[in-house]
């Protein structure tokens, strides 16, 4: 858990639970598998098949109420993304932890939670019977790295209530054709990544991340009103040429790409949803 994180599109993360299970390309490089080897919680890893996830101390759920109230307060937006180290729709989440998040994200309903899965097509049956109008805090966002997944899993997404429903294009491997879903009205976000460095891992960000993709990803949004969030460019980003070359991309920003200082005028943007206010009418 973190109160305030260096990732762009959210205020704070919170893990119901920490470990998960690789489930496509976009999980290749994953940055919370390298993050959980290098810590080590409890002495242990928890990645894969069968290896036990992480079950948060009661004290660790604190937090998420003294956010809520600041935020009620203040008036100002606190986005909360769950789960950073694990996936709220995992087959093999701890007994009872994802009930007990669903009873948070009822509770604080100053915060907007964030839920981003790669798993889009287990939340039908593993979301709370209240799930809709109940929750209308929440933006729900698949992963999605490639239009073979984008023909897979966008219409199980949208197939679902939600007050914003969004795409994390996170790490982007490949060129999507948006315009069905954004068309339709039914997805309301889209945020845009290339992979980053994981130097605890052993690995490097591979060179899978084409500008030009993000370029295309803003055209289509700016075409029908959906925000579009420009998250980094990764670690070694490229264009490629007329003859389909590839040019490397030279940034400071070597683990990530994510100094935003560093991108040419038109990848600048980050944009937001409208953020749900309690005394709103449903």
């Amino acid at each position: 858990m973190a109160e305030k994180t260096g990732i762009a599109w959210t205020t704070s993360t919170f893990n119901a639970w920490i470990g998960c299970t690789k489930v496509g390309p976009g999980c290749d490089n994953c940055y919370a598998e390298a993050t959980d080897k290098l810590r080590r919680w409890g002495g242990a890893t928890h990645w894969g098949p069968g290896v036990p996830r992480k079950v948060m101390a009661d004290s660790y759920w604190t937090a998420p109420p003294k956010w809520n109230k600041a935020a009620k307060e203040s008036g100002q937006p606190h986005r909360v993304f769950c789960s950073s180290l694990a996936d709220v729709f995992d087959n093999e989440a701890p007994e009872g932890q994802r009930e007990r998040l669903w009873a948070m994200i009822r509770a604080t309903p100053y915060l907007t939670w964030q839920l981003v899965t790669k798993r889009i097509g287990n939340a039908a049956s593993m979301l709370p019977p209240d799930w809709g109008a109940g929750y209308p805090n929440v933006h729900l966002l698949a992963t999605i790295v490639n239009q073979e997944e984008a023909d897979r899993d966008i219409f199980k997404l949208l197939s679902l209530p939600a007050r914003v429903r969004g795409v994390s294009y996170e790490p982007a491997l490949g060129p999507v054709n948006w315009m069905p879903y954004l068309t339709s009205g039914c997805l309301h976000w889209i945020i845009v990544g290339g992979e980053s460095k994981q130097e605890s891992s052993g690995k490097r960000g591979l060179a899978r991340f084409n500008v030009g993709w993000a370029i295309d990803t803003i055209d289509q949004c700016k075409a029908t009103h959906v925000p579009v969030f420009i998250k980094q460019l990764g670690a070694a980003p490229y264009v490629e040429d007329a003859l389909g070359e590839h040019l490397n991309i030279v940034l400071k920003d070597t683990q990530a790409g994510a100094d935003i200082d560093e991108w040419p005028p038109g990848l600048k943007l980050r944009e937001f949803p409208p953020t749900y206010r309690p005394q709103e009418l449903i």
